[in-house]
């Protein structure tokens, strides 16, 4: 495992780390791409998966973990993540990869495919929209009209912003409350949503809402068809953020897209089911030649 720090021309620091074996054929390298307000915590079961036999990319977002907030705080949102993802490429060495997207991430690997259809060489695609996230939030428009509000608040006032922010982030109500209404309480525990909320309670507001509103005007929606990758689209059927329609209505634009819907999944099923997620992305890796070949055995030399 290797990280490091690359410093992109407009001054900012992106944080990537590439793990996994090097040697013989580790079969397609994988890139792994976070959501909002993310830096990795939804990889918890899937990335030690992969890279048990893959090369795997991890890399955080500007403004998010370890990643540095540009000079500029403008110089955040869709058209930066697609340009510093290449970038992480070449410096991970990764010319061609398999994407992975979760939630945000799913937007950006689309993004990236129509900019660079050359360096995909599939996707996986979980709990995430193909663009204008807001207008189906909750299956409402609910909160495309109240951000508006929300955003100029805090670009106006980002001190106590940001106090409010790491106060409500930072306290055990705001797990209770997301295992209670948004996940499936069931299966995960306030340990495994520890993560998620420590790196929020942290992150730069301006940040966030600046992210969130490229996300709110950027659709891939007209670009499905022209996908030309092996697909797998991974949806929750319980997943009030992004809906499931939303994974089978992406699924059946994408030529030869495969859809996997998880009965009991919501918009962390990476981390409420992550058994179902590895057989399934198994099979997924194998039809499409994507795992590593098989090593062939040396035969014993007969002695003479």
């Amino acid at each position: 495992m290797s990280s490091a720090f690359l410093k992109v021309p407009d001054g900012t620091t992106l944080f990537y780390r590439v793990e996994g074996p090097e040697a013989d054929d580790p079969g397609s390298p994988f890139v792994l791409c976070d959501g909002l307000g993310c830096d990795g915590f939804a990889w918890k079961h899937l990335a030690p998966f992969l890279a048990a036999r893959h090369r795997v990319l991890r890399w955080h977002y500007r403004g998010h973990g370890r990643s540095s907030v540009p000079p500029d705080p403008t110089r955040v949102g869709m058209d930066f993540h697609c340009d510093d993802l290449a970038r992480v490429m070449d410096a991970g060495g990764i010319e061609r990869g398999l994407l992975f997207g979760h939630s945000m991430g799913v937007q950006v690997a689309l993004e990236f495919h129509r900019r660079h259809p050359e360096r995909v060489s599939g996707l996986v695609l979980m709990c995430g929209s193909y663009g204008n996230p807001l207008d189906t939030f909750h299956d409402s428009t609910y909160l495309k009209r109240a951000f508006p509000y929300i955003r100029s608040a805090v670009e106006r006032f980002p001190g106590p912003a940001a106090k409010v922010v790491h106060a409500v982030a930072s306290s055990r109500l705001a797990a209770r409350v997301a295992l209670t209404f948004e996940v499936n309480g069931k299966v995960l525990t306030e340990d495994d949503m520890a993560p998620y909320f420590a790196h929020l309670a942290c992150m730069d507001p301006v940040v966030f809402v600046r992210t969130l509103e490229s996300l709110a005007a950027h659709t891939a929606e007209d670009h499905l068809p022209a996908v030309d990758v092996p697909t797998l689209v991974v949806g929750g059927e319980q997943d009030t953020f992004t809906p499931a329609w939303l994974s089978r209505r992406m699924a059946e634009a994408i030529p030869g897209a495969e859809l996997f819907l998880l009965s009991g999944g919501t918009h962390t099923a990476p981390l409420e089911h992550p058994r179902a997620i590895e057989m399934r992305l198994e099979r997924f890796l194998q039809e499409h030649a994507f795992a590593p070949k098989p090593r062939r055995r040396r035969r014993a030399s007969r002695a003479r």
